[in-house]
């Protein structure tokens, strides 16, 4: 890095991460832990999730409150899907669900509210659920179609959360260059393993997508964060 780039990558870092920063950090400064509260609930209830799973008996009821697959009748995967955010894939380690949970939430429920961060990730899901349904319909012959198999595989539990919260909190804080980001990996990840979990993010990112196109076209007229600088008191700050 030269010098003379150096205040325009501070510019762009200001535009792209500045309103964002700064809502976090205040919340955070003042509040601390309890500027996240529905997050770390979560966080807990993941990790009791994941402890009880690994247990000898109680691998099955867990699968019974909040596993969905596209073999489920659909009124019982509906049932399912708001437990199923916090159920952990038994293939990963469950740092990296923690992880997810405890950053990308915790900053979207600082950024637009926790019903709304729950609002988005339950609509990311049943994206994932529907699509899943949707592809196996389709066939493996069919570039969105999914092989038979998938119809016994897990959903991806708080991953298609993940990435939609992330486009959205991107989309309404103004930091496009970084939810483009998040849109390329996601594909990335279809090339590389052309599996479920990858085809059902990019339904996630589809439906959140068109969440902020429609809030865009016809939402509340209320300011978003400014482009630069501190973001205006958290009271006011966007939803």
């Amino acid at each position: 890095m030269t010098a003379w780039n150096a205040p325009a990558l501070r510019r762009f870092a200001r535009r792209e991460w500045g309103p964002l920063f700064w809502t976090v950090r205040g919340a955070l400064a003042r509040d601390k832990w309890r500027a996240i509260p529905m997050t770390i609930g979560a966080v807990c209830l993941t990790s009791v999730f994941q402890i009880v799973q690994n247990t000898s008996w109680g691998f099955q009821p867990v699968q019974n409150l909040g596993s969905v697959k596209a073999v489920d009748p659909l009124w019982l995967a509906l049932l399912r899907t708001p437990l199923s955010l916090f159920v952990p894939a038994l293939d990963l380690p469950v740092w990296g669900a923690l992880a997810q949970i405890l950053l990308v939430f915790g900053i979207s429920e600082i950024c637009i509210g926790w019903w709304r961060t729950l609002v988005i990730g339950y609509v990311a899901t049943l994206a994932g659920t529907t699509y899943a349904r949707i592809g196996l319909s389709l066939g493996p012959d069919d570039p969105l179609g999914l092989p038979v198999s998938d119809r016994i595989v897990n959903d991806t539990g708080p991953s298609a959360a993940v990435v939609g919260l992330a486009i959205y909190v991107c989309w309404r804080y103004r930091a496009y260059l970084t939810g483009a980001v998040v849109v390329l990996v996601m594909i990335g990840e279809v090339l590389v393993k052309n599996n479920l979990a990858g085809k059902e993010h990019l339904a996630a990112i589809a439906a959140v997508m068109a969440v902020c196109v429609v809030r865009a076209k016809w939402g509340p007229e209320r300011s978003r964060a400014p482009l630069g600088g501190r973001p205006p008191p958290l009271d006011t700050r966007p939803g």
